[in-house]
C-alpha cells in the first residue's frame, strides 16, 4: 500500500508529477540502433510478409530479422519441416527462400510497413562461400537494412574448408571481414553451440570487425522418430533442435561471449528457448542487449512479445530499475 502524506495533498498537479518515481524504460540501442524495447523476432519464424510484420509492429516487437536469403532461390526440404517434440521443436527448413533479388525488394517493402512503428529490421543471409558473403552483404545493403545478421552456422559447407563456418574461428573471421568490407550497414554475427569453445570464435569475429554477435543457433543435429513407423518424423530425417530444452546452453553461451568480450564495443543479441520474461530478463544478466525470440512465437502466439516487455517492465519496477543498463551483464564474474 502506498502512503501519500499530507504534504503531497496539497501540491499542485504538476508538482506531484515532477516528484513521482519515473516509470522504467525498456528501449535499448544496438550498435547505434535505437531499438524500443529488447525482444527481436529471430530468423526464420515468420519468413517476410508485410502484413504479419505490420501485425508484430503493433503488438510490441522490438526488431525483426528476416528470413535467411541466398544468391540464388533455394526450395529447401518438403514438409514435414518443423515438429513439436514436446519440449521444444525440430526443425530442418533447407534455408527455402526466393533469392537476394526477390528480398531486397521485401525488405524494401517491410521497412515502409515498419517504420511508422519505429522497428528496426535485421537481414540475414547465408552463402557457400566466403566471397559469395561480401557478394550478398553488397546486395543486401541495397535494401537499406538497419543491421545485417551472418548466419555462419548454418549446416552449408564451404567448398574449400568442408566444414560449417562457425566451427572453425580462422575461417569465421574470414567470413567478417568479407561481409564488413561490402556491407553499409553495422554486422551481426550469429554462432552455433555445436562447437567446443565458443567464446574464443567471438572473439576472432570481433577482432575482424563484428559489431555485434548472435548466439545461439539451433542445436544439434538432432532425430526424432515415429516410434509406430520406426522412421524419422522429418522429411530430412535430422534437424535442429530449438525451444525451452536448449535455453540453459543458450545461456551459457551468451554468458561465455560477453565475458571473452567485456570492455570491446561489441554487442550481443542473446536467442535460444527464450519463451517468457523471466528467460529474456536471465539473457540481459548475462549481458545480452537484445534477446531473440523464436520458438516461443509458435508455442505462444504474436502476444508473445507485448507479454514479455510487460513482465521485463514489472522486474524493473520491482527491483527500481530505471533503465536495462542498470542491471545487464549483472551476473557476469
Amino acid at each position: 500500500m502506498e502512503v501519500v502524506s499530507q504534504s503531497s495533498l496539497s501540491q499542485s498537479p504538476q508538482s506531484q508529477s515532477e516528484i513521482q518515481k519515473p516509470k522504467s524504460q525498456i528501449g535499448v540501442t544496438l550498435c547505434g540502433v535505437p531499438f524500443r524495447n529488447p525482444t527481436v523476432l529471430a530468423s526464420g519464424i515468420l519468413g517476410l510478409s508485410q502484413e504479419v510484420f505490420g501485425r508484430l509492429a503493433r503488438l510490441g516487437v522490438g526488431g525483426i530479422t528476416t528470413k535467411s536469403c541466398s544468391l540464388q532461390p533455394r526450395v529447401g526440404w518438403h514438409n514435414p519441416t518443423i515438429v513439436n517434440w514436446g519440449h521444444g521443436l525440430i526443425n530442418a527448413v533447407g534455408l527455402s527462400n526466393p533469392g537476394v533479388e526477390v528480398m531486397v525488394e521485401e525488405i524494401r517493402s517491410a521497412k515502409a510497413t515498419l517504420s511508422p512503428y519505429g522497428v528496426p529490421i535485421i537481414a540475414s543471409i547465408f552463402a557457400n562461400t566466403i566471397y559469395d558473403f561480401g557478394v550478398l552483404a553488397r546486395y543486401i545493403s541495397e535494401a537499406e537494412p538497419d543491421l545485417i545478421e551472418v548466419n555462419i552456422s548454418c549446416p552449408n559447407l564451404d567448398t574449400q574448408h568442408e566444414e560449417m563456418f562457425s566451427s572453425n574461428a580462422f575461417v569465421s573471421a574470414q567470413v567478417t571481414r568479407m561481409v564488413k568490407r561490402n556491407a553499409r550497414c553495422p554486422v551481426v554475427i550469429k554462432l552455433s553451440p555445436n562447437v567446443e569453445n565458443i567464446a574464443l570464435i567471438a572473439k576472432e569475429v570481433a577482432n575482424a570487425g563484428a559489431d555485434a554477435i548472435c548466439a545461439i543457433n539451433s542445436l544439434g543435429p538432432g532425430i526424432v522418430l515415429d516410434i509406430d513407423t520406426a522412421q524419422p518424423v522429418l522429411a530430412n530425417r535430422t534437424g535442429g533442435v530449438s525451444g525451452p530444452a536448449i535455453r540453459p546452453i543458450a545461456v551459457r553461451c551468451v554468458y561465455d561471449i560477453c565475458r571473452a568480450l567485456k570492455g570491446t564495443s561489441v554487442q550481443v543479441i542473446g536467442t535460444g528457448g527464450v519463451t517468457t520474461a523471466r528467460d529474456a530478463i536471465e539473457m540481459i544478466l548475462v549481458g545480452a542487449t537484445c534477446v531473440g525470440i523464436g520458438s516461443a512465437v509458435y508455442h505462444h502466439g504474436y502476444g508473445v512479445f507485448q507479454d514479455m516487455c510487460a513482465g521485463i517492465e514489472a522486474y524493473m519496477q520491482r527491483h527500481d530499475y530505471r533503465s536495462i543498463d542498470e542491471f545487464r551483464g549483472r551476473a557476469l564474474v
